[in-house]
């Protein structure tokens, strides 16, 4: 499974939004009893124009479909955003978009 992503980016801010169970390997099935094993984003990558601006380490703490809101200074309408993430189990995903 991929990891899916969207990201729009204008104004000088980037939004992302990935597409993730998030289990963090503690919640027990309600009717098997069975703990759910962990299943969680762990890297999150952000570039502007192939230069990275964010990259970030998650754990388990971070929710269902996780959302990602930061600002950058200097970003420019048609600056290609690559936001690149890997999860625990080794899915991984990547999106571009074009700032506007």
């Amino acid at each position: 499974m991929a990891i899916a992503m969207r990201v729009r980016a204008g104004s000088g801010e980037i939004k992302v939004l990935m597409t993730h169970p998030s289990e963090n390997g503690l919640r027990k099935d309600a009717k098997s009893g069975q703990v759910v094993p962990a299943h969680f984003v762990k890297n999150v990558s952000v570039a502007i124009n192939g230069k990275t601006v964010m990259d970030g380490e998650w754990g388990g703490g971070v929710s269902k479909d996780p959302y990602l809101s930061f600002k950058v200074k200097g970003l420019k309408a048609g600056d290609r955003i690559t936001v690149s993430a890997e999860d625990n189990t080794g899915d991984k995903g990547r999106t571009e978009a074009a700032a506007s």
